[in-house]
């Protein structure tokens, strides 16, 4: 958000706006995983990218604080597991040995900063 104004809609919040990235990111890495990996790690990688901004979206939505911040919490654990794809397929040669992860870096530090800010009791929520 800019100007510290209040994100209206999800779509505003910085975070969503970079792990959608980041999906759109996956599905292009993973059309060059091999055909073998369709169902298998391909289908993984981009379910866990894209269940990051999912929650994202669903916990923008619901009214309590504490409520929030869980579907933050799990938009982490998302972002995490789908760090653990890339150092994977790094290792099995579907992406380049320094393929960057700094976005990945990024979302879960903005993930961090809004669940500590949801638990704040001095700060309000977007839309609370």
């Amino acid at each position: 958000m800019k100007n510290g104004q209040a994100a209206k809609k999800f779509e505003d919040l910085a975070v969503w706006q970079k792990a959608h990235a980041v999906v759109l990111r996956v599905y292009k890495l993973t059309r060059g995983f091999p055909k073998e990996e369709l169902f298998g790690l391909a289908a993984q990688m981009r379910r866990a990218a894209v269940s990051v901004p999912a929650n994202i979206v669903e916990g923008f939505y619901r009214a309590g604080r504490s409520d929030k911040a869980r579907f933050m919490n799990v938009a982490q654990s998302s972002l995490e597991e789908l760090r653990y794809y890339f150092i994977l397929s790094r290792d099995l040669g579907y992406l380049k040995a320094g393929a960057d992860s700094s976005d990945v870096d990024e979302i879960g530090r903005m993930l961090g900063a809004y669940q500590r800010t949801l638990r704040s009791d001095q700060v309000a929520t977007p839309n609370s």
